[in-house]
């Protein structure tokens, strides 16, 4: 299953790059909603092979993810995979300069299930895929607003 967006940003590409790659914002902000963090490795500097271990609650049932960054290629692309009980995934953010000042963010989302109990659940996700799709759209055009206006502060 699979979501993705595409958002303008104004802002240069670098600068949204550097955003993206502020890993410990992340951090901070999913353990504000709950979702216990931990860094696998020492390292603050941004390396392929950066892991994080996440638990949270999603349907009523505890989950465990370990999340790896497997593609960092400053300033145009990340990658992320994700392993889960009975799901896999990975999150791609890809930026394309379109000027200067002003920058394309594509980001795509696949999860793919592994075992029964993903496909289940993958099989409820298809249900709502039209409401699911128009929530990512909302949330990923509503992240972008928020480095738009970081830089604007920043700047």
């Amino acid at each position: 299953m699979q979501f993705s967006s595409k958002e303008d940003i104004d802002a240069p590409a670098d600068e949204v790059f550097a955003m993206l790659s502020e890993f410990e914002s992340f951090e901070r902000s999913a353990i504000r909603r709950g979702i216990e963090v931990e860094r696998l490795q020492d390292s603050n500097a941004p390396v392929v092979g950066m892991a994080w271990r996440a638990l949270f609650t999603l349907r009523g049932k505890s989950r465990d993810a370990q999340i790896t960054l497997e593609t960092y290629d400053p300033p145009h692309a990340l990658r992320f995979a994700t392993a889960s009980q009975g799901l896999d995934g990975f999150l791609k953010l890809e930026l394309v300069p379109l000027s200067p000042r002003r920058t394309r963010m594509a980001v795509v989302l696949n999860l793919k299930p592994r075992t029964l109990s993903g496909r289940l659940l993958i099989q409820s996700l298809k249900l709502a895929k039209a409401n699911l799709t128009k929530r990512f759209k909302l949330k990923v055009a509503g992240y972008a607003k928020g480095l738009e206006d970081r830089h604007r502060r920043l700047a």
